[in-house]
């Protein structure tokens, strides 16, 4: 009687169920890192500058290719989809304090002459109809007491931005601190993906709202 011929199989370690999601979870967070620093950020807004456009406890995310990335050591962006434009809502570096980021509309870009009489732009002499601007005080103050509501015109230089936040009484920005540069301006913001102060105060009408 003839044995059966024996196949030989190589001793192949079994990777664990362990290994299998310590790799997978290693992949996701190298995947989630180069996302966060190329494509797209997740930022929360904690104050009232921007309302009623962006409230406190709304997370929204930020597009980092629209500006193009800036390459290192440069002031050069690649890819260049598009240049920041008025109407823009971004987050950029807070001129004041490298170590925090801003969220504002862009007003005025480089070459534009930018003014503020009793609370209305006026922007390269005409005044602009702004359907984003909101004011919740009647009160005019003085341009020589304090630049909110009334402020003597400004040319915003080549490569610099004059932004202000939609709540403009209530709103920390270009009118009191000065120009945005370019290169400083980490993206525009595009979508509202969460929105609550807590689980308990969630606003289920402003998930997945484009920001406008």
């Amino acid at each position: 009687m003839r044995a059966k011929p024996q196949v030989e199989t190589a001793d192949k370690p079994y990777r664990t169920i362990f290994q299998e999601y310590s790799e997978a979870f290693v992949v996701a967070v190298i995947l989630a890192i180069i996302i966060r620093a190329i494509f797209i950020q997740a930022f929360k807004i904690p104050s009232s500058s921007m309302e009623p456009t962006l409230l406190v406890g709304d997370h929204i995310l930020v597009n980092k290719l629209s500006y193009g990335i800036r390459v290192p050591f440069t002031d050069a962006r690649w890819p260049r989809f598009k240049d920041p434009q008025r109407g823009d809502v971004i987050v950029f570096i807070y001129p004041e304090d490298r170590t925090k980021d801003f969220i504002k509309r862009i007003v005025a870009v480089g070459g534009d002459t930018i003014e503020i009489r009793n609370k209305k732009v006026v922007l390269n002499g005409k005044e602009v109809q702004d359907s984003h601007a909101h004011f919740f005080s009647n009160v005019v103050l003085p341009g020589a007491l304090n630049p909110r509501d009334n402020m003597a015109p400004v040319t915003v230089p080549e490569g610099k931005l004059f932004v202000m936040g939609d709540n403009r009484d209530y709103s920390h920005d270009s009118r009191f601190w000065g120009f945005v540069p370019v290169q400083d301006v980490k993206g525009d913001a595009f979508l509202i993906y969460y929105s609550g102060l807590d689980f308990q105060q969630v606003r289920w009408n402003r998930f997945l709202k484009v920001i406008r």
